[in-house]
């Protein structure tokens, strides 16, 4: 077995005749050595020039093996204080090996010298250390890696939260609650709302696949999107068709997003909802009852036409439309299982004070659906309330 130069063996022994034949045995094998009388010259050249591996007497005179290796192994530099170390020993048996391995040692070999057992040890404490310097690099390279997503992600986030509204819209007559809660920094959630040409209010909300960075940059691409297509189009289908058209040939088939969007006229509560893939818009009424109005539509992406139909609602005064992510329905576990549409529902009512209050309400009975269990998809919804 050949060895590298570097590999040089620093010896430790009191007694120059078992020095010069560990220097033999080692020279016999392929390593280079230095030899040190005691345990302090020892310490000393050990900090000047770290060896590979220390072969270390356990009785020496003054400074004995067990204090010089208590001393190592205390040594501010990592480099020095993981030296590998072979304590060797003229005493047999169980106490004699449990001493040396409680002072610190990695292995040790008895007196008199075995040359075969010894290049054993040697190889294998050499191989180990090789083997722990591999897996700090692989470590090193690890925190580098989590450090720079870190940064990727945190630039995530603030481009995200630059994108989604921090306030409300403020809509004479009604009273608009919002909410995002992504499940890491950033999400594929996103939501926001736009003034047509033709005086109504488009809310629309949408879920990308993935989470992380990704997502956070397909909810870019959807905010575009959706200004792009309300900017050409006057009507919610023809935005949705907008926004399927120029998603899919970004994409082609490869990633998808489920949306949904409501076109308001404040003035008379007359709405236009269009769904694509998206969970049903509900809608809760004063008189107890709740509505649901599904997608019309397959997830944006996923084919290059498809047609998107038109639900008309009107909106008295009191009521409230809901819109809201798949991550609202929470993951469930065995107790309480996945909530559906129609239990959430029948969480609308009874009707709250404020839409504020509606949407912590529902957002709250949800989370606790999952048993205190951490939350598995991001949670975005939008509350609308037409005032009395």
């Amino acid at each position: 077995m050949s060895r590298k130069p570097s590999e040089r063996i620093l010896v430790a022994d009191d007694d120059a005749t078992s020095r010069k034949l560990l220097a033999r045995i080692l020279s016999s094998a392929g390593f280079s050595s230095t030899q040190a009388a005691d345990g302090i010259q020892a310490l000393q050249m050990l900090h000047e020039e770290p060896p590979s591996l220390l072969l270390l007497d356990f009785d020496m005179p003054g400074m004995d093996g067990a204090e010089v290796l208590k001393k190592l192994r205390q040594d501010s530099d990592d480099a020095i204080a993981q030296i590998p170390t072979i304590m060797l020993t003229g005493h047999g048996g169980e106490e004699s090996e449990v001493l040396c391995l409680e002072a610190g040692a990695d292995d040790f070999v008895t007196k008199p010298i075995n040359q075969a057992v010894l290049r054993a040890r040697i190889d294998t404490q050499l191989r180990l250390r090789s083997m722990r310097r591999q897996l700090q690099a692989q470590n090193d390279e690890l925190e580098a890696w989590r450090h720079n997503l870190e940064r990727d992600l945190a630039a995530a986030r603030l481009t995200q939260q630059s994108l989604i509204p921090h306030k409300p819209l403020v809509l004479p007559g009604w009273d608009i609650a919002a909410c995002y809660r992504p499940v890491i920094q950033v999400g594929g959630d996103i939501y926001g709302w736009i003034r047509m040409a033709d005086g109504r209010t488009l809310f629309w909300i949408a879920d990308a696949t993935g989470h992380g960075a990704s997502a956070a940059l397909l909810t870019t691409l959807a905010k575009l999107l959706f200004h792009h297509g309300t900017v050409e189009n006057n009507d919610p289908a023809e935005i949705m068709e907008a926004v399927n058209n120029d998603f899919r040939s970004i994409f082609g088939a490869r990633s998808f997003m489920t949306a949904m969007c409501v076109a308001l006229d404040p003035a008379t509560g007359r709405a236009s909802v269009v769904g694509a893939g998206h969970p049903p818009l509900l809608v809760a009424r004063t008189n107890g009852r709740t509505e649901s109005v599904p997608s019309s539509a397959p997830p944006l992406g996923l084919l290059e036409r498809s047609e998107f139909v038109e639900t008309r609602i009107d909106l008295e005064p009191g009521d409230v439309f809901f819109l809201y992510t798949d991550g609202l329905q929470s993951s469930g576990h065995d107790e309480n299982p996945r909530l559906s549409a129609a239990r959430l529902s029948e969480m609308l009512q009874p009707m709250a004070g404020t839409a504020q209050a509606l949407l912590t309400r529902v957002v709250g009975q949800a989370a606790q659906n999952d048993g205190g269990e951490p939350a598995t998809d991001d949670v975005a919804a939008i509350a609308v309330r037409r005032v009395d």
